[in-house]
């Protein structure tokens, strides 16, 4: 199979679109859990983070669906049979995806937990022994890899579907669906629209239970709708096609989408609308006008580009903790304005995750518990968002 260079892309650009969302979010002024707190009452430059936060974790699941469609048409190629393309495609999701999200908070993330306690006032009775401390420490130190515990549970769960369904009809009727004029097919998508409001109402308030707050985190019925809509629906050229030709117009519904969205909500916590119907309606408008513009637009690949379709996956497994010990250096331990610390943090966000990446890809133990990586190679594939 011809690989899809926009879709390499298209991966990459988000996973830098979380860093630099991450840059901004440890600021932000709105009492959002987990920042450090802001420089102001009002900051205009949170704008960023409303933009951002309704859609690009749902693009990075849709997008794992569409992958995983390729990467189990590879499989079923090579082997014998399905069942055997089954049981290496989940040997290969559990080494990417759950070993880095269980062993690796106890090698590298707990670290992140210990900075998470120290920079919010996290509270720990005195006296505990350090062994317990430090299994404290890894359990809270998940930060941005509850994506790829969820990604490794719908992985899971694909394969009980397709499993179920032995003729892949599911896969055929959405491959009917682009066959229509992409008008039509825009007209379906916004049919789909109204389900993912729907399934976004599944929402726990944080005071009926002590796990409401991680369920809200994880919202695995919402995003697992988003990678099955990958798997069925996007991974099919003809859809896709019928975005590009779409685009304009997808475009401006997503940036209309941003600006209302934004207006409208700003100054408050931004992740408390997790279930309004705008906030749905962007972050699925917004995804669609992302894969009609990289369709269109993004099927050529550059030097940078192919750096970062082999290594995107690590440098989001590894970059949260840099930013957090920046940050909270920058903040609490200088007299920089707010413009400065800013500035630092955006420029050297990426070649911090990228140095410690590359380092720690070359530890036996450590690539392994880290980014599920059993060797180096200079053909190293590690792009399973």
């Amino acid at each position: 199979m011809e690989r899809k260079l926009w879709i390499d892309n298209l991966r990459w650009v988000t996973v830098l679109s979380v860093v630099v969302y991450h840059v901004f979010y440890l600021f932000n002024a709105e009492g959002t859990f987990g920042g450090i707190g802001g420089f102001a009452d009002v900051q205009y430059q949170d704008v960023l983070l409303y933009v951002l936060y309704p859609w690009f974790m749902l693009l990075l699941f849709v997008v794992a669906g569409m992958s995983s469609r390729y990467a189990l048409e590879v499989l079923e190629a090579k082997l014998p049979d399905r069942r055997a393309a089954h049981r290496q495609f989940v040997r290969q999701r559990t080494l990417k995806l759950l070993v880095p999200s269980t062993i690796g908070l106890f090698v590298y993330h707990w670290m992140t937990g210990w900075l998470n306690m120290s920079a919010t006032g996290g509270y720990l009775p005195e006296g505990l022994p350090a062994v317990v401390r430090y299994f404290i420490f890894a359990l809270t130190g998940i930060g941005p890899l509850w994506f790829i515990q969820d990604l490794w549970l719908f992985s899971l769960l694909l394969v009980v579907v397709r499993w179920m369904d032995k003729r892949d009809r599911l896969l055929t009727f959405s491959g009917w669906i682009g066959s229509l004029s992409s008008i039509t097919v825009t007209l379906v998508l916004m049919v789909l629209a109204a389900l993912f409001w729907l399934v976004a109402q599944v929402y726990v308030e944080p005071t009926a239970f002590a796990a409401a707050g991680l369920l809200n985190l994880y919202r695995p019925l919402f995003y697992f709708v988003g990678f099955l809509t990958g798997y069925f629906l996007l991974s099919h050229e003809e859809v896709t096609d019928a975005l590009a030709k779409q685009r304009w117009a997808l475009l401006l519904i997503g940036v209309a989408c941003a600006v209302v969205f934004t207006v409208t909500n700003f100054g408050k916590d931004y992740t408390m609308f997790t279930t309004a119907r705008l906030t749905n309606i962007f972050a699925w408008w917004a995804v669609l006008a992302m894969i009609g513009c990289f369709r269109a637009w993004g099927n050529r690949m550059s030097a940078f580009g192919r750096y970062m379709t082999r290594n995107s996956f690590g440098i989001y497994v590894v970059h949260y903790l840099p930013l957090l010990f920046l940050a909270c250096t920058l903040k609490n331990h200088t007299s920089l304005p707010a413009w400065a610390v800013y500035a630092i943090m955006l420029v050297a966000a990426f070649p911090v995750c990228v140095a410690i990446y590359e380092t720690l890809r070359r530890i036996p133990f450590v690539r392994w518990a880290v980014f599920g990586i059993k060797k180096t190679s200079k053909k190293q594939k590690n792009n399973v968002l």
